[in-house]
């Protein structure tokens, strides 16, 4: 994996073989931060990344200045292999927390400027995770949500729905709460 901008720009890391994730693409995820560069205020935002698995997505927000990113992943693996990111790159703004993402989030801890969601393509609950993230007020008035999935999985009539992009087998299904909610 590949930090694209920002602080460890050009910084590769290398998960264990047989990761038990499958991570964003340099391709999909240079072309997801290209249109959130044009959105958002790096600098002023709070990240939640759920499904986090290399902790991939999480760093590049890291990387561009996000004020806060919680990383949550089941994998014990993946935990541990983001916690020693977090270490090696001595980064304080950086929340590891091992769980289950629909579970984490029915616990409102917080809320998100940018939630990014890139549960497993087999997941039998990807359509859930929209409304568990709005029934429980995680994302802020203006915030972003972004699912990660392949082309299975259609997202187009749910609520707060705004938007797909389509990049090879990946797509990014966007959702927004207007400031007026």
């Amino acid at each position: 994996m590949r930090v694209i901008s920002g602080k460890y720009k050009g910084r590769r890391f290398h998960p264990p073989k047989a990761f038990p994730s499958r991570p964003t693409t340099d391709f999909a995820k240079e072309a997801l931060f290209s249109i959130l560069t044009n959105r958002i205020d790096f600098e002023e935002i709070v990240v939640l990344d759920l499904f986090a698995g290399t902790g991939n997505i999480s760093l590049e927000f890291i990387s561009r200045g996000a004020l806060r990113t919680t990383s949550v992943d089941i994998s014990p693996v993946s935990c541990k292999f983001m916690a020693g990111l977090k270490t090696s790159l001595e980064i304080k703004n950086w929340d590891t927390v091992k769980n289950e993402a629909l579970k984490f989030c029915g616990k409102k801890t917080s809320e998100f400027n940018v939630i990014f969601a890139d549960p497993p393509f087999d997941f039998k609950h990807s359509m859930e995770i929209p409304m568990a993230i709005f029934s429980n007020n995680l994302l802020k008035n203006n915030g972003i949500l972004i699912v990660e999935h392949d082309k299975r999985i259609h997202f187009e009539n749910t609520t707060h729905f705004t938007e797909i992009r389509k990049y090879g087998g990946v797509e990014f299904s966007f959702f927004s709460l207007p400031a007026t909610e």
